[in-house]
C-alpha cells in the first residue's frame, strides 16, 4: 500500500511494535525489512521508564535485533529541553530536578549532569511514568511547584496498551499534579514537536523525508501533524478506525498492521 518512498522512519513502540511483553508479529517482520533494505530508522517513544539499553534488550528478547542507538525516548528529550531552558536563562547546569519516574528518566537526567532530589524545593519538577507513584511523591512535587519550580512532563499519554489491556499512562499521573497546582506542565514527548525534531536531527533527515508510524492519534499522529511529518496509523494499539472518523487529527495513511506497508 506504499504511496511514496521515504528516506527514513520514526517508529513508536507501545502498541506499534509490542503490547506489554508481547511482540506484534507484523511489526517484527517490518523491522527486519527495514534492516534488509538498509533504511535509517529510530524508535521514538514516550516510554520514559527504560534506558535505551533496556529498550534494546527488551526488543532483543522479543526476537527483534536492536541496539541502544536505535532509541530516542521522552526522558532523553526532557533532559535536552531542560538544557535549553538553562542555556536561555544563563544558568547552565545549576538546576536541581525533583523527578518522579523510573530508571530511564533518572538515567537521562543524570547523564545530562543534573542533580536529582526527591523532596522540595527544586528548580524543576519532571514527571515520567512511575508505577510506584504515591501521595508523598505528589505532595513533594506540588510543594516544589508552588515554590517556583518549572513543571515538565515527559508525555501526556492517557493510557498505554499492555497485554492485559489499556492501563493508566503518564498523562494520568501528571494530571493529578496539574490539578493540585493549577499549573499546566511543559510536555516534551509526543504529540509535541520537540521530540520529533530532535529525532529527525539524529537521523539527519528533513520533515518531508521521513514517515512517522504509530498507533495513537492523540500522540503519534498529532506529533506528525505538528512537525510536518507524514504519518501512518496502525490499528494494533490505542486508536481504531472509528476514532479516525471522529477525530480532527488525520493520519496520512492507515493500515491494519505494518505488513500492509512496503518499505
Amino acid at each position: 500500500m506504499t504511496e511514496r518512498k521515504y528516506k527514513g522512519y520514526l517508529l513508536d513502540l507501545d502498541g506499534t511494535v509490542y503490547r506489554g511483553k508481547e511482540v506484534i508479529p507484523e511489526a517484527a517482520s517490518f523491522v527486519a525489512a527495514l534492516k534488509e533494505a538498509g533504511m535509517p530508522y529510530l524508535y521514538v517513544t514516550n516510554n520514559s521508564s527504560l534506558t535505551p539499553e533496556q529498550l534494546a534488550e527488551r526488543l532483543q528478547k522479543m526476537g527483534i535485533k536492536a541496539s541502544a542507538e536505535h532509541f530516542f525516548s521522552s526522558s532523553m528529550a526532557v533532559a535536552e529541553t531542560i538544557k535549553k531552558i538553562e542555556e536561555n536563562n544563563g544558568s547552565k547546569g545549576n538546576g536541581t530536578v525533583l523527578a518522579i519516574g523510573e530508571e530511564g528518566l533518572y538515567t537521562a537526567l543524570r547523564e545530562a549532569g543534573y542533580h536529582i532530589v526527591d523532596k522540595a524545593p527544586a528548580s524543576y519538577v519532571v514527571i515520567g511514568i512511575d508505577r510506584a507513584f504515591t501521595y508523598e511523591k505528589m505532595k513533594q512535587a506540588t510543594l516544589a511547584i508552588y515554590g517556583g519550580a518549572y513543571f515538565l512532563s515527559t508525555n501526556c499519554d492517557r493510557a498505554v496498551p499492555t497485554e492485559i489491556g489499556l492501563v493508566p499512562g503518564n498523562g494520568a499521573l501528571t494530571a493529578s499534579i496539574a490539578y493540585a497546582t493549577k499549573k499546566e506542565p511543559h510536555y516534551v514527548g509526543k504529540p509535541e514537536e520537540a521530540i520529533i525534531s530532535l529525532a529527525l536531527d539524529r537521523l539527519g533527515l528533513k520533515p518531508d523525508e521521513a514517515l512517522l508510524i504509530g498507533d495513537n492519534l492523540e500522540t503519534d499522529i498529532a506529533a506528525g501533524e505538528k512537525s510536518g511529518v507524514d504519518t501512518l496509523l496502525v490499528y494494533t494499539g490505542f486508536s481504531q478506525a472509528e476514532d479516525v472518523e471522529r477525530s480532527s487529527i488525520k493520519p496520512t495513511y492507515t493500515a491494519q498492521n505494518l505488513l500492509e506497508w512496503k518499505v
